[in-house]
């Protein structure tokens, strides 16, 4: 969003919503976690002192030391078990992996392979799909395999040494979180009525999905978030099913370093940014 990385369609879209000469809403920043510090007169959901974690969608905001939500958003409790940086890394990756994983109606007993699985939306699916019952096969960099091991991930798949589709092996659903895998090896490796879900895709995954063959199915584009689904992953993170993977921290003074190295492709889960 910050680089207008996106295609020429899409770019147009994000100038009219955000600006067209420049941003329109300075303060970016999608989720946050902290404390309540008033509340307005007609508020009866929460009160001053709350420690809560939230998702500020395309209203953003977030990374600053004050944020204004309303009552009625995407605002819960945090997690007990959870510190203010852990919460914060929940709710944008934890939801639209929650989103997707549900379009695909995960089962338990079923074979789950995720392609971008060691960021910010594929730690949460591993987890997620994990909780569900399913088998999971996890692909990313070889730096990254040993934490997705750690959170749950039945097999790993190093792709800077082997393509998960010349295994042979099929699954009943597979997740690709960022969209940069080949389409065609994605529906290759679905079983005959397997589901691809596609996370981020892009505008020729978009038109071939109208081509999938057989029973198979294709499934992404926009999802929408509720608080049923905030609350669903506290509930899940307090029975210790899930956990946040955080590679670094950075005080809100070094939110630029930070931008940084997200921008280099190499984190491992999620960086946050502390007050």
């Amino acid at each position: 969003m910050r680089g207008l990385n996106f295609s020429p369609l899409w770019q147009l879209v994000m100038r009219i919503g955000f600006g067209f000469r420049g941003p329109r809403k300075r303060v970016l920043g999608q989720e946050l976690a902290g404390e309540i510090e008033s509340v307005g007169n007609a508020v009866k959901l929460f009160k001053t002192g709350d420690r809560v974690f939230a998702f500020a969608g395309f209203r953003l905001g977030a990374w600053a030391e004050y944020d204004c939500l309303p009552e009625k958003g995407l605002i819960a409790t945090k997690p007990a078990n959870m510190t203010y940086e852990e919460a914060a890394a929940v709710p944008a990756g934890g939801l639209h992996a929650l989103a997707l994983l549900r379009k695909g109606n995960v089962q338990s007993g079923q074979k789950v392979l995720i392609v971008g699985a060691g960021g910010t939306v594929g730690t949460w699916a591993v987890q997620l799909a994990k909780s569900f019952g399913a088998e999971v096969t996890a692909v990313d960099s070889t730096v990254k395999l040993d934490m997705l091991r750690s959170i749950g991930a039945d097999k790993v798949v190093d792709y800077t040494k082997a393509d998960f589709a010349d295994s042979g092996e099929t699954y009943d659903v597979i997740f690709d979180v960022v969209g940069k895998s080949s389409f065609s090896a994605c529906i290759k490796s679905l079983d005959e009525n397997g589901i691809l879900l596609l996370g981020n895709p892009g505008l020729s995954q978009q038109i071939r999905r109208l081509w999938a063959s057989g029973g198979k199915k294709v499934m992404g584009g926009a999802v929408s978030y509720r608080i049923e689904d905030l609350i669903l992953l506290k509930e899940l993170i307090e029975a210790e099913k899930m956990r946040s993977v955080i590679d670094r921290r950075y005080p809100l003074e070094q939110i630029a370093e930070a931008h940084r190295y997200v921008d280099t492709g190499q984190k491992i889960g999620n960086v946050v940014v502390t007050v």
